[in-house]
């Protein structure tokens, strides 16, 4: 296991009442920041037609963070690559590689809102199978020779990557996964499973045993690198960071259970739409640094993760409010979990 790290994500999304410009001018400032911190990754996740945000996209972030934060790894986490084709990715991350130096790590997954499935022409039920058609040719151009394969909605030809690839094999690939089925994907598929911050610990706890129980079947070890995702805030008190991150945390989980994406949770952990201090229990990681630590300490131990990729901002978050936040997570938090690991 690598030593425990951790990586600052953005949503890049915002209230549509927002001055759009600033706030990217405010984003770029976070990646300097998240630089100077410590941070080792900047993640930026994949949606469209994201009502009712505004959002920047993955791929021309990443570009521009790696100009402003050049020894951020650049984390596409997640690129919804159901609705996309191969070549394409595979181009694209390739050439985002290339660029950061070898910096760069392929998360993907298949993605779940019917406006976009509906928008790229992808039907209802065949998501995954072309999630792993897809997965499976962007693997084979990593190779860097001609890969000759047909899909069910594409077809390469002696088609080989425009550029040199950084490394043997390729980016890393992280895939996000929800439901069961899609973690046992993960482990047949992945060089890791990239662990959601949607569900609650008990439930990423069994999900974890069932994930080990597919890399033993298929003869693979445990990864080296194991990321996760939370949404966490830190303040003076936990009372205290609740009340300061309600309204904002509130509004993009709202919209999560508008969008469905508890439609593609496992059983028993599916409501995204209940109250607020419902919600959080167990699942965000909210309080003192001492507090926080703790929690983070507790998700090492139980799930043997060493990549937390921290959630700090969310829409309607005034910049102070994110920065002051980023400076305590790093300054007070990263020692303790380090310490306490």
């Amino acid at each position: 296991m690598t030593a425990f790290q951790f990586g600052f994500m953005t949503r890049a999304q915002y209230r549509r009442d927002e001055d759009i410009p600033a706030r990217f001018t405010e984003l770029m400032e976070q990646v300097r920041l998240a630089e100077k911190l410590g941070f080792v990754s900047f993640v930026k996740g994949q949606h469209f037609s994201s009502d009712p945000f505004y959002e920047f996209q993955q791929m021309p972030l990443l570009a521009r963070a790696m100009a402003e934060a050049p020894s951020l790894r650049l984390v596409t986490g997640v690129s919804l690559l159901t609705l996309h084709k191969p070549l394409d990715i595979a181009e694209q991350m390739a050439t985002l590689d290339l660029m950061s130096g070898g910096k760069a790590v392929f998360g993907c997954a298949l993605g779940y809102r019917d406006v976009e499935y509906k928008a790229f022409g992808v039907k209802r039920g065949e998501g995954g199978k072309r999630f792993e058609e897809n997965l499976e040719a962007i693997k084979q151009l990593f190779t860097g020779g001609p890969v000759t394969m047909k899909g069910s909605h594409f077809e390469l030809d002696e088609a080989r990557l425009s550029v040199p690839l950084m490394r043997e094999g390729g980016p890393p690939i992280w895939i996000g996964a929800n439901a069961d089925v899609a973690i046992q994907r993960a482990a047949r598929m992945g060089d890791c499973w990239y662990i959601s911050a949607h569900h609650r610990l008990d439930t990423l706890e069994r999900q974890i045993d069932l994930y080990k129980r597919e890399l033993d079947a298929v003869g693979k070890p445990f990864p080296a690198e194991m990321p996760f995702r939370r949404e966490t805030f830190v303040a003076d008190s936990r009372e205290q960071a609740i009340e300061m991150v309600r309204p904002h945390l509130g509004l993009k989980y709202n919209a999560y259970h508008q969008w469905g994406q508890d439609k593609v949770m496992p059983k028993g952990d599916d409501d995204l739409g209940q109250d607020f201090d419902d919600l959080m229990r167990n699942r965000f990681i909210l309080g003192s640094s001492d507090e926080v630590a703790e929690e983070i300490i507790e998700c090492h131990r139980r799930l043997g993760v060493n990549h937390m990729i921290v959630s700090l901002q969310w829409p309607g978050m005034p910049q102070s409010m994110t920065l002051e936040a980023m400076h305590r997570f790093a300054e007070e938090v990263f020692p303790r979990v380090r310490a306490g690991i």
